[in-house]
């Protein structure tokens, strides 16, 4: 994994170049977000079961047949293994938040994770929503703290969101 310093002198190393004023204020933009960055990441892991749950029972709100029989979220078993997904979003979102590295979304998530679902019979559609509400609810609590939560904080469960949008298995 890298992070968004890491990434940038890199580029600039393979390119045999100083850092320009286009660097410099890429560094100074990330050090200037990380305070958000850090008390996003710390509220994720103080409260990662609470906003899952949250997420979790937002979406069942929305799309109560995911639980019914007949829904991929129907048996306990698939409900656990729904919930765990969802931690694991969040978890890996989390890493991009704190890096300021989305990609590191698509090694260690998106790669592969198409033929998983399809293979499993697992939708797209229902998981990337529980991702958006998963974003919902860390910007909410990050606004009862008194911070605004920016496109910062969406930017990794967006970019979760676009990847498996990008292969949308079912509406269920």
């Amino acid at each position: 994994m890298r992070d968004a310093i890491t990434g940038l002198i890199g580029r600039y190393d393979q390119l045999g170049r100083y850092l320009d004023r286009d660097a410099i204020d890429r560094i100074s933009t990330y050090y200037s977000e990380s305070a958000l960055r850090l008390a996003a990441v710390e509220l994720i892991n103080r409260e990662a079961t609470e906003l899952v749950r949250e997420a979790a029972q937002r979406l069942w709100l929305e799309d109560p047949e995911l639980i019914l029989p007949g829904g991929n979220a129907y048996t306990t078993r698939r409900l656990s293994a729904c919930l765990r997904d969802m931690d694991y979003f969040l978890r890996y979102a989390s890493y991009a938040l704190i890096a300021d590295d989305s990609t590191i979304l698509n090694e260690r998530v998106l790669n592969g994770l198409d033929d998983t679902y399809k293979s499993l019979g697992v939708p797209t559609g229902p998981t990337v929503r529980s991702i958006s509400l998963l974003a919902d609810v860390v910007c909410e609590k990050l606004s009862e703290e008194g911070l605004e939560a920016s496109s910062v904080v969406r930017a990794p469960f967006e970019h979760l969101c676009r990847g498996l949008a990008a292969t949308n298995v079912g509406a269920r």
